[in-house]
């Protein structure tokens, strides 16, 4: 999952208060200064590049007109864009190393310090691109069906489903198990007790990762059938007459398809090991503190990357987008001039 999370087992409260101090205590004296700024650094960086990609991708998306024929796919970078803006905001404070006490210190700890605002856009993220491939499934395998039901109300509900729904299960998260002891802001402790936890990772990791996963695997593996099926067909009755608009069509759904199983690719490779790692260090609530931080930091880069390499996919993959930034460089505007493509759906 996200966060700065050591988990202890079901203990009483003044055992809890306890082994959290002493978990804080051997936390900050196995980093040392150097390590945790040089690994705050790294992902202001990653924050700064998927920022930045994100934007580009956004805008190359409302220039090609593309933003309202695919909406979910602008949410879908709109909340990678969310997330990295907070990788900036979040790990610029901690770098800050400041000490958290009073109100402030509370309700630093639990927005900035947990990361809230970070994983409510990556678990967005997660369940817009489900929501991407149902729509890509439902226009290529159920096309007259889609055409009648699947209302531009529709689309924008889902979009906004995938904010909501993140940020209430993250802001529900962190409000019952984050704690500041002693200045310091410690996440995913306080569970009521430890069948709670584990009920929470099975569901975790069932609803965001196994679901999504099957949802992708079975939508795109339809799509592509259907898809081939009807090369064949247009194939057989091809004609010099045929509607170059219809052409046009077929290609700029194809990209996206190609586009989003790509996406979707790198969102099962990289959601992977952070996932193990949180399954790993809950169920084993005696992990060595120094193992867990250790094995902790890769896992998260990896996750952190997803958002801001994101963009580079759409920008290689997807037509649209690649001819609006292809026109942003100086030396290609005159070359593509007289090409100009007309995007329909």
């Amino acid at each position: 999952m996200s966060e700065e999370s050591l988990t202890t087992s079901h203990l009483t409260s003044a055992e809890t208060t306890m082994q959290i101090t002493q978990i804080t205590s051997e936390y900050f004296n196995l980093s040392s200064p150097s390590i945790s700024v040089y690994s705050e650094i790294a992902v202001i960086f990653i924050g700064v590049v998927g920022t930045a990609a994100n934007a580009l991708i956004l805008y190359g998306l409302v220039a090609s007109k593309q933003h309202k024929k695919n909406v979910l796919i602008f949410n879908q970078n709109a909340l990678d864009l969310f997330s990295s803006i907070f990788l900036i905001i979040s790990y610029s404070v901690k770098l800050c190393n400041i000490r958290l006490t009073g109100s402030l210190g509370y309700w630093l700890c639990m927005t900035l310090y947990s990361d809230i605002f970070i994983w409510t856009g990556i678990m967005g993220s997660t369940i817009n691109l489900a929501s991407i491939t149902i729509e890509r499934y439902l226009k290529v395998v159920h096309p007259v069906w889609s055409k009648k039901k699947l209302h531009s109300w529709v689309i924008y509900s889902a979009a906004a489903f995938a904010w909501i729904s993140s940020a209430v299960h993250k802001f529900a998260i962190v409000s019952m198990t984050a704690t500041v002891i002693d200045g310091i802001c410690i996440v995913h402790v306080r569970w009521q007790n430890e069948t709670a936890e584990i009920i929470h990772i099975i569901w975790y990791s069932i609803s965001f990762y196994v679901i999504i996963l099957l949802i992708i695997i079975l939508g795109y593996w339809r799509i592509l059938v259907v898809i081939r099926r009807q090369a064949r067909v247009m194939a057989g009755h091809s004609a010099p007459g045929s509607s170059i608009g219809q052409t046009q069509s077929s290609h700029i759904q194809i990209s996206v398809i190609k586009t989003m199983i790509l996406v979707s690719a790198f969102f099962a490779l990289s959601q992977l090991p952070n996932l193990m790692f949180y399954l790993v260090a809950s169920l084993n609530p005696n992990l060595p503190v120094t193992m867990a931080d250790i094995v902790y930091q890769l896992p998260l880069f990896i996750t952190y990357m997803y958002i801001c390499t994101n963009p580079f996919i759409y920008a290689i993959k997807f037509d649209p987008v690649k001819q609006v930034l292809l026109r942003l460089i100086p030396c290609k505007k005159n070359s593509d001039q007289p090409n100009k493509t007309i995007y329909m759906t």
